[in-house]
């Protein structure tokens, strides 16, 4: 067999291609340059190594386009065991297995020593500890050189980390079975010793890396020295002097720069940038703009070299055509700019790419290209735990956290995937009128029994027994296997309905993928600990939160949207560097619960710089490319941004070079996307309309209101427009699903505490006591389930307990009290109107002179004598209804007295009602009066027409439409008779 040669020299051997080639097609046009002359067969002998599938996706269709011939070997730098291997070393712990071990081990850990960390960060803790190992397996960093550290500046928090390190030594032992790095680390261990003794002699390659991990580079080193081995670098700058290249030799100065890695490698090797070779002639698509890229991005100690070198620079216009700097006013509009330019890209049939480690911005991207029906080539897809069946799961397992809760309870039965299938339409019948019962009479803690109890009282018997497995609660540590046998088993109930008839909990795309996930979290499940419903949930969302679910649309051909080092892959004509603001991209370093930067460096593990060199060299790479956009928000959440370091860099460089005519092409740059931000806002632009008058709705008479409470007519004086919209339209706000502990229910509580005290104190009058009152308060309101309001409630009774009992004993000597005379309800008929007044009178005693003390208790603050004058006149139109007959059994001869007793803290008081200005005669003649005129059919019910203050809400005012017009607009009568 003639063996394949691709060199002719001695190694070690690097190339390189330039900064905005065509990666894979260079690659490709290098390798047939160099068979050329060969048997087809010998380009299936190369052995070629790539570091992303995408990578090696787009070299097999490249190879698919033509012309015909067979394929190298195309794998994974990541995947260095060949068969051989692989039945030499045992096989790889699965990241989920070593995470589920170390949860148990952390677990532990915790309880015996719970002040080294709170348990919520149990998880996260598993996470970033089984992540430390494998970087500590992947860099060849034994635990001995931990432990080796100088500390003693920071020995507490060491003392805290090493408590940590102690319970996962056993993972380094040899016998031990490996994770993934570890495990990719023993097979290059054993590839090379088998090198050492019989080197290969088919065309080995490794292209498109950087070398970021050590077990990478390390790979990289072994194969450039091999007979016929060769490492090709992406993006390396040709036009870094060599004395910027030798000050690359200390991650800690110089890990942040894009060209760190190649330096590294190429000091390994013992090679100088001048013995790196191009693979292919081509040239790079825009080789002025790449020079003054390599300028602006030298390392810090360096940039006084702009002041040399940038007068050197080409023409600055000409070097930045084709590039654009959009900086939009919001994320929005740069979202919606960016739709646009790829909405014209697609139209035209260039090939055009989003790259942004942003994914809140690629999610709006997507949103806006969907309404012209472009569905982008997404490289991220969608988060599990976003996708329908992932909040499914996520809200059934919360079910066994805590008692049923009535909006958890709705949440799951309204999700699309509950009861799926054909009698859905019923299902969500049943929602509804169990959501409008538990709003109307209450039940915030829904339990099989009071959810049969409504089934039975609604006559559906059979739904509401379903719903009631919602109730799972369950307070006991089970182990995990059991938790994801439970978890499975109702959300597959739930999903089927009553009759149990399957659903599609796992079909379509996120269905299958959700399924794999809780399939693998079942298969590892034994090597979980027990574990409390909390931690299990907190388990699964952390899960789904590290998964994708790819889109399952086709997607476009031509838009594309990649993560920063899908940059490297190379190939569309459009490159659009988006959310080039500090902290996206590049993104702040994660905080590190274990080691410093220093101690890092020391110990040989990867720096929080590397992630920003690597962004910056996926950023110097796409910006080369032929067309390209460099876009940012200049605000993020209402709050300024900063600039991207490298966007700064260019802007300062080209700013300093007016020689250069920088200035003149920065403005330049920034002119070419004004007509897209233009683009963006027009297509934002409300289109025009009137704003809404000022209404004064005038309905017929017999549609009018005949009848309505005492409390109503602060309504009808303050807010006429509300009365139309509830007692006219029947339109009326809906209760809350969960009863808030607010001021209404404080005031019911506390009228029913003071009505009990009465009633009591009355038939046994040595019980006015202070302590007494806050006994039954302490009673009453044990039945509220808040128990910090509770707290709270009953010290408010507590405050006000010795003036009331002291007032009230002042009231009974006024008047007696009567049990029948508390809450009493009562009507007034006006009879030429047609109309009755009803109210509930607090209280109501008789004194021996057939007079009348009407009693209002307020929690809060009660009305004024203006106020009541005016506005609030609650109590007067009840002294007046008395008066009228209104209330059964009760006939005095006249009003001695109105008053408010209030209940407030630090100020309990009483308030009487201004009798002598407003005699219950007035006020019934000018109530009859007001009502008259409401029955006008030419009388508007005017909005807002005089409420207290301007910021006062009014529950109408959406429906109003407040807002579009104000307090001072004149209200415009709508006759709609």
């Amino acid at each position: 067999m003639t063996e394949t040669k691709l060199f002719y020299d001695h190694g070690p051997r690097l190339f390189a291609l330039p900064p905005g080639a065509d990666f894979p097609a260079a690659l490709i046009d290098g390798l047939r340059q160099r068979l050329h002359g060969q048997p087809p067969e010998a380009i299936a002998r190369v052995e070629l190594y790539v570091n992303t599938d995408r990578m090696a996706r787009r070299l097999r269709a490249l190879f698919d386009a033509g012309p015909a011939s067979l394929l190298p070997k195309i794998r994974l730098v990541t995947d260095l065991a060949d068969p051989l291997t692989r039945a030499q070393l045992p096989t790889p712990v699965p990241p989920l297995r070593r995470r589920l071990e170390l949860t148990g081990l952390v677990s532990r850990l915790l309880e015996a020593q719970p002040d080294l960390a709170p348990r919520a960060a149990l998880f996260d803790l598993s996470d970033s500890l089984a992540t430390l190992m494998e970087e500590m397996h992947g860099e060849n960093v034994p635990p001995d050189a931990i432990s080796a550290l100088d500390v003693s500046d920071q020995s507490g928090h060491w003392q805290r980390a090493q408590a940590f390190f102690d319970i996962v030594q056993g993972y380094f032992e040899d016998d031990a079975a490996p994770d993934a790095q570890a495990f990719t680390r023993r097979a290059l261990a054993l590839r090379m010793d088998r090198w050492e003794v019989a080197p290969p002699q088919h065309p080995v390659i490794v292209a498109g890396s950087t070398g970021s991990r050590g077990t990478t580079h390390a790979f990289m080193t072994a194969v450039a020295r091999l007979p016929q081995g060769a490492v090709i670098l992406p993006g390396l700058d040709g036009d870094m002097p060599g004395t910027v290249w030798d000050m690359l030799d200390d991650p800690l100065t110089g890990e942040d720069h894009p060209q760190y890695r190649f330096a590294r490698l190429m000091r390994d090797l013992s090679l100088s940038p001048a013995q790196v070779a191009r693979w292919t002639d081509a040239a790079a698509p825009a080789p002025a703009r790449n020079r003054a890229l390599s300028l602006a991005l030298r390392p810090a100690p360096v940039t006084h070299q702009w002041l040399s070198e940038g007068p050197k620079l080409p023409d600055l216009p000409g070097a930045m055509t084709g590039v654009t700097l959009l900086e939009a006013p919001s994320l929005r509009e740069e979202a919606l700019a960016i739709a646009l330019r790829l909405r014209q890209a697609a139209e035209d049939g260039t090939e055009a790419a989003l790259i942004t480690p942003d994914r809140m911005l690629t999610r709006q991207v997507t949103s806006a290209l969907n309404h012209w029906g472009i569905v982008p080539d997404d490289s991220a897809g969608t988060p599990a735990q976003l996708t329908p069946p992932g909040r499914f799961l996520r809200l059934v397992a919360e079910l066994f956290t805590r008692p049923l809760a009535a909006d958890l309870m709705l949440s799951i039965l309204k999700h699309p995937l509950c009861h799926a299938g054909a009698d859905r339409g019923q299902h969500l019948l049943n929602s509804r009128d169990l959501e409008l019962s538990i709003r109307k009479h209450g039940m915030p803690y829904p339990t099989p029994a009071t959810l049969s109890d409504w089934g039975v009282t609604h006559d559906r018997p059979a739904w509401a027994t379903w719903a009631g497995q919602l109730s799972a609660c369950e307070p006991r540590a089970l182990p995990l296997s059991d938790w994801v046998a439970r978890h499975i088993a109702l959300a597959e109930a739930l999903a089927a309905g009553p009759d149990g008839t399957p659903r599609p909990l796992w079909d379509e795309t996120a269905g299958r993928r959700l399924r794999i996930i809780m399939d693998g979290l079942g298969a590892e499940a034994e090597h979980g600990s027990e574990m409390s419903a909390r931690d299990y949930a907190d388990l699964l969302f952390a899960l789904l939160s590290r998964e994708e679910v790819r889109n399952p649309d086709a997607p476009h051909p031509l838009i594309r949207i990649w993560g920063t080092l899908e940059a490297r892959v190379g190939g569309p004509k459009l490159m659009i560097l988006a959310g080039l603001n500090e902290g996206s991209w590049p993104q702040a370093p994660a905080a590190d619960p274990w080691l410093n930067r220093r101690m890092r460096a020391e110990a040989g593990l990867l720096l929080p710089e590397r992630r920003i060199g690597l962004s910056a060299h996926d950023f110097q790479q796409a910006a080369a490319a032929p067309e390209v956009w460099l876009t940012r928000a200049l605000k993020s959440d209402d709050a300024e941004t900063v600039p991207s370091r490298w966007i700064n860099r260019l802007v300062n460089l080209m700013t300093g070079l007016p020689d250069r005519h920088g200035p003149e092409a920065l403005k330049q740059m920034k002119a070419r996307a004004q007509p897209w931000l233009r683009l963006a806002r027009a297509s934002e632009a409300p289109i025009h309309a009137d704003p809404a008058p000022r209404p004064s709705p005038a309905p017929p008479a017999e549609a009018r209101p005949r009848h309505l409470s005492v409390t109503a007519i602060k309504r009808l004086v303050r807010d006429p427009y509300a009365i139309y919209a509830r007692n006219v339209l029947d339109l009326k706000p809906l209760d809350p699903l969960m009863q808030a502990p607010d001021a209404l229910m404080r005031g019911i509580l506390t009228h029913s505490v003071i009505e009990t005290f009465i009633k009591e104190t009355v038939e046994d009058p040595s019980k006015l006591s202070p302590d007494r009152l806050s006994e039954i308060a302490a009673d009453l309101l044990a039945q509220v389930p808040f128990p910090t309001v509770r707290t709270l409630w009953q010290s408010r009774v507590n405050r006000f307990a010795p003036w009331f009992t002291a007032s009230e004993a002042e009231r009974r000597r006024r008047a007696t009290p009567q049990a029948a005379n508390f809450e009493i309800e009562g009507k007034a008929e006006i009879p030429a109107l047609g109309f009755t007044l009803t109210g509930t009178a607090d209280r109501i005693d008789m004194d021996d002179r057939a007079g009348a003390h009407v009693y209002d208790y307020k929690t809060g603050t009660a009305p004024t004598a203006a106020m009541q004058k005016a506005f609030d006149r609650q109590l007067l139109l009840e002294s007046a209804m008395l008066l009228q007959g209104a209330f059964p059994g009760l006939s005095p001869r006249h009003i001695a007295a109105a008053t408010y007793v209030q209940l407030k803290p630090g100020e309990p008081k009483e308030i009487p009602a201004p009798l002598e200005d407003c005699p219950p005669e007035q006020v019934w003649a000018e109530f009859t009066a007001l009502i008259a005129a409401y029955m006008d059919p030419g009388k508007g019910f005017t909005a807002r027409r005089a409420l207290q203050k301007d910021t006062d809400l009014s529950d109408y005012d959406h429906l109003s439409r407040f807002g579009e017009w104000d307090v001072t607009d004149a209200p415009v009568t709508m006759d709609l008779t």
